[in-house]
């Protein structure tokens, strides 16, 4: 009767730690997060529009991004998409990068990563450039692809928030520091 008992205990530890995930470490997440908030995207994409209308009058637009309004718009871009390469994401703007905190599911195993980025203008489209300096994907392999992925989702944030106002704008300068992307461009 032990033994059975036994056996039922072992096969039911066994059975409850594949139904559920292991985390198995990576970068520690910042000590404040940055909780998503539908408004903090409204309000991002009503300043683009507010910049774009400046600009028109003026010829040049400044645009300032905060690490709330982009935490919440890459959280709405992951969530659009079937199969995201991380979910939870933490963009924080310091010291002249954009470091992208997430989490990572392989199999059964969870891992946080951290992905820091310098953000550049391309000389011939004068849009955003973003080369990834670094990514720190703990004790799991690098995804692969994981440099055009994160491309490619960056590429669609920016297009996809200035749309249509952006037709006729050149970026000239991109300015990270204490949280804020300070954007500036000419509208041709």
């Amino acid at each position: 009767m032990k033994t059975s008992k036994l056996y039922f205990s072992i096969i039911s530890l066994a059975l409850a730690s594949l139904a559920c995930s292991i985390f198995v470490g990576g970068p520690d997440y910042p000590a404040q997060t940055i909780p998503y908030s539908p408004n903090e995207v409204q309000n991002m994409r009503t300043q683009i529009e507010q910049a774009f209308l400046a600009g028109a009058e003026s010829g040049i637009v400044t645009l300032q991004i905060t690490e709330s309004q982009l935490t919440s718009y890459m959280t709405e871009i992951l969530q659009a998409q079937a199969d995201p390469p991380f979910s939870e994401p933490q963009v924080l703007l310091r010291n002249g990068q954009m470091q992208m905190y997430g989490k990572v599911n392989q199999g059964m195993f969870d891992a946080n990563i951290l992905i820091t980025m310098n953000v550049g203008i391309d000389e011939i489209t004068g849009q955003p450039k973003v080369e990834i300096a670094s990514a720190d994907f703990g004790p799991l392999p690098a995804p692969e692809g994981i440099n055009t992925a994160m491309n490619t989702v960056i590429a669609e944030a920016f297009t996809g928030s200035l749309g249509p106002v952006a037709v006729g704008f050149r970026l000239e300068a991109i300015t990270i520091a204490d949280g804020i992307m300070t954007l500036t461009g000419r509208i041709k």
